[in-house]
C-alpha cells in the first residue's frame, strides 16, 4: 500500500541520519520505527497488565507493608 509520509525539515535530517548510521534506506527506517514502537507498545501493555494483576492479587501484603 502505497501512501505519502509528509516530514518537518527536522524530521526528514532526523530520518535521513538514521537511515545512513543504519546502512538502510529511508523507507525501511521508517518500517523499523513503526514495528519498534509497536513492540514498545505491546510490551507497555503487558507490563501494565501483569502490575494491575500483582497489585490486586497481593493488596493486603503490600497494605501491610505499607503500614
Amino acid at each position: 500500500m502505497a501512501m505519502t509520509l509528509r516530514l518537518t525539515p527536522e524530521d526528514e535530517r532526523v530520518l535521513s541520519e538514521l537511515a545512513e548510521a543504519e546502512g538502510i534506506s529511508k523507507q525501511e527506517a521508517t518500517v523499523r520505527a513503526i514495528r519498534e514502537a509497536h513492540a514498545r507498545h505491546g510490551h507497555q501493555q503487558r507490563v501494565d497488565e501483569a502490575s494491575a494483576w500483582a497489585r490486586e492479587r497481593y493488596a493486603d501484603v503490600l497494605r501491610r507493608l505499607g503500614e
